[in-house]
């Protein structure tokens, strides 16, 4: 370990509002691609037309999550996030375990989407009578834009997510309001989205794992306390606005597409080919120059996913190296601010060299960049991430069991309990079929869970063999007498 420079190379500086942070988490969720390609295939191998209140589902379960969530962001003035949180609820050991598992989580998510850009570049760039280039070297200059700006002022890549943000989410909401305002197609506006019976027919269980993938990296919210402008207001208004608004646009926009092409019809279109359904839509809907659009936006969405992804691991990186952190277990040099920045800069570099390593990695072993670098990493993200949520929850009731006073019991206790309760039916459900998500490769699904499980065993037992003085669980002040 390095000599601990001064609290002021480490701390992070930004002014971030509601709105700037509410881009970066929506940003990471990718919208575009959500309605792209993950609505579709939740269509074809979930409850068809009643896939669309899969997401009501996911929303209200995350935000009964969120509440106890933004309760602890009001006494932990630290980032870190999940990890931060679950240290000062199980104990530090589970809490560098769970920031080894968040980036295990976000460095597959981020690798998954390396590989969809790199194939969607390659196959727009042909589209339209450009060179036919290996997907892996589109990979690559997306990698370096990513880099400049993570190595950046966090404002900097703020302002980048919402322009790109705004452009893909307004495209999508036209296409809504123009199949709405026609009564939809054929068969008019979709009313089998609203019966109970018909989500529970097909396989119900799929559908709610394809909706939660739409929801990743959606409590970065406080990650990014450090560089926020009133962090115990902006906090906990960015998470719910970003959840509202996720769940709200996808439900939405799920049930535009069904309601265009019939209750049957979104199925059988689905399952023929469930990558062109929006592109189609649009194309028929809006001309063919809605079709360009969508087309083109579904690549800056996936690269504003990658760049609110890459600021996710950096500043989980950085976490895990400042001194002053409570889950401090790697070298300080990552817990360095940019004297200008005031960027994780070392951390960001750090995240650039690992994510060029991984994807060196998928191209010598000659992955394909959908089918196996998309999919299986994706879904492996997926299990880990819920993971985390669920242990975040667990956390938040045992921290105020242990501090009365500091939040209600609604926070404390009522909500987190719900929470817990469909996180681990969420849980349950992925890791029972992650098979199926890997391509039904049961050897590769083994690996998957050995990687996280690993992943986490290996952060609590470094925190335990570092045997650093533990930080006390410090009483906010609000709770002193």
């Amino acid at each position: 370990m390095s000599t601990t420079p001064s609290a002021g190379h480490h701390r992070l500086s930004g002014s971030l509002g509601v709105g700037a942070i509410v881009f970066m988490v929506v940003a990471a969720a990718a919208p575009l691609t959500v309605v792209a390609g993950t609505v579709p295939i939740g269509i074809a191998a979930g409850n068809g037309a009643a896939f669309p209140a899969s997401y009501v589902v996911c929303t209200v379960v995350l935000l009964f999550f969120a509440v106890g969530f933004t309760a602890m962001a009001r006494h932990v003035d630290a980032g870190g996030a999940f990890s931060t949180y679950v240290a000062r609820g199980l104990g530090r050991p589970a809490g560098v375990g769970s920031a080894f598992l968040a980036l295990v989580s976000y460095a597959a998510v981020q690798l998954a989407v390396y590989g969809f850009i790199g194939s969607a570049i390659d196959v727009l760039v042909t589209d339209h009578g450009g060179p036919d280039l290996p997907w892996g070297m589109w990979s690559v200059a997306v990698m370096v834009v990513v880099a400049l700006l993570g190595y950046r002022h966090i404002e900097l890549s703020g302002r980048v997510l919402g322009v790109l943000l705004v452009a893909e989410v307004a495209v999508v909401m036209v296409l809504n309001v123009v199949v709405i305002a026609r009564g939809g197609g054929d068969e008019g506006l979709a009313t089998t989205t609203f019966d109970p019976s018909a989500f529970t027919s097909g396989a119900p269980g799929i559908a709610l794992i394809f909706a939660v993938a739409g929801y990743i990296g959606f409590e970065a919210t406080a990650i990014f306390r450090n560089e926020a402008r009133d962090p115990d207001r902006t906090i906990p208004r960015a998470t719910y606005a970003a959840l509202l608004l996720i769940g709200g646009f996808y439900a939405l926009s799920a049930w535009a597409l069904v309601s265009w092409w019939g209750d049957e019809g979104a199925v059988a279109r689905a399952v023929a080919d469930p990558g062109t359904m929006l592109g189609e839509t649009a194309t028929t809907v809006l001309g063919g120059f809605g079709g360009d659009v969508v087309e083109v936006l579904l690549v800056t969405s996936v690269f504003a996913a990658i760049l609110a992804f890459h600021n996710v691991i950096s500043r989980y990186l950085h976490t895990l190296g400042d001194p002053a952190s409570e889950v401090a277990v790697l070298p300080s040099a990552l817990g360095r601010a940019h004297e200008d920045h005031g960027s994780p800069h070392v951390a960001s570099l750090t995240t650039s060299v690992v994510g060029a390593v991984l994807l060196a990695g998928c191209v010598a072993f000659r992955l394909d960049p959908v089918l196996e670098v998309f999919t299986w990493f994706a879904a492996v993200s997926v299990v880990g991430l819920i993971a985390l949520m669920l242990l975040t929850s667990i956390a938040v009731v045992a921290h105020f069991r242990r501090h009365p006073g500091l939040a209600t019991p609604w926070q404390a206790v009522v909500a987190p309990a719900v929470a817990i309760c469909g996180l681990a039916a969420f849980a349950w459900m992925t890791v029972d079929n992650l098979a199926l998500l890997v391509g039904g490769s049961a050897s590769v699904a083994t690996c998957f869970k050995a990687l996280l499980v690993g992943a986490f065993a290996a952060g609590l037992l470094l925190s335990l063999a570092i045997r650093r003085q533990a930080v006390p669980d410090p009483v906010p002040a609000s709770a002193q007498p």
